[in-house]
């Protein structure tokens, strides 16, 4: 079986979760919201220019789950999900994934982000084969703390080959579909690596590859 492998921010939905989760619990008063949209906005630039200190990132990021019920973490997400995600919703992303299910490819999502953010988003997405920056828990809440190596830059691609020993798949024929440089190692990993809405960046090396450059954006 050949994989479609997708990352998700920018990509499959039409923003980034993982920054919209700050700003909206900025929003929602959950954070300080001086310092932390501060923090969250200069993550977000290092990001984009493909200079993000990851693990800095994750000890700000994962931060907030920790000081919070997991009770309570629930109730928060299921709003975000129906107050932002809902609103970065792509009908053509869907059919994108349907269209790779009908020529029966497994759909699997690659992404930095961690999994509290996005396994509903992804699950929305009909998709349960999720490979995430995984956020440790101990006796049922968050620590704060990331469990594993990070699914960011080089490490999706250690990442996924570790999924791929476990489930007895191959790369050959994959695909991959990814909006941002940080996503070059694993698009240079896959068969068929495709250049989704790109940040300048990754359109530049697409062109430089002859790799496909597609848009799911209305």
């Amino acid at each position: 079986m050949q994989l479609a492998l997708f990352d998700l921010d920018n990509t499959l939905i039409a923003g980034d979760s993982d920054y919209s989760w700050g700003e909206f619990l900025v929003r929602i008063g959950k954070v300080d919201a001086e310092t932390y949209q501060a923090a969250n906005t200069k993550f977000y630039a290092d990001y984009q220019r493909g200079q993000l200190d990851i693990h800095a990132y994750l000890r700000f990021a994962l931060a907030p789950l920790a000081a919070t019920e997991p009770a309570e973490l629930a109730v928060i997400r299921e709003r975000f999900m129906h107050e932002v995600i809902s609103n970065l919703w792509l009908p053509r992303a869907e059919a994108l994934i349907r269209s790779h299910r009908e020529r029966g490819h497994r759909p699997v999502i690659v992404t930095a982000t961690n999994r509290f953010v996005v396994e509903p988003i992804c699950l929305k997405l009909g998709i349960s084969d999720i490979i995430a920056t995984e956020p440790e828990i101990i006796a049922g809440r968050y620590t704060g703390a990331v469990w594993g190596e990070p699914s960011f830059g080089p490490g999706k691609v250690s990442r996924l080959r570790e999924w791929l020993a476990q489930h007895g798949y191959a790369l050959t024929g994959s695909y991959y579909y990814g909006d941002s440089i940080n996503d070059l190692p694993i698009l240079e990993a896959v068969d068929n690596p495709i250049a989704v809405d790109p940040d300048d960046r990754l359109r530049a090396a697409a062109s430089a590859r002859g790799w496909p450059v597609i848009s799911l954006r209305d």
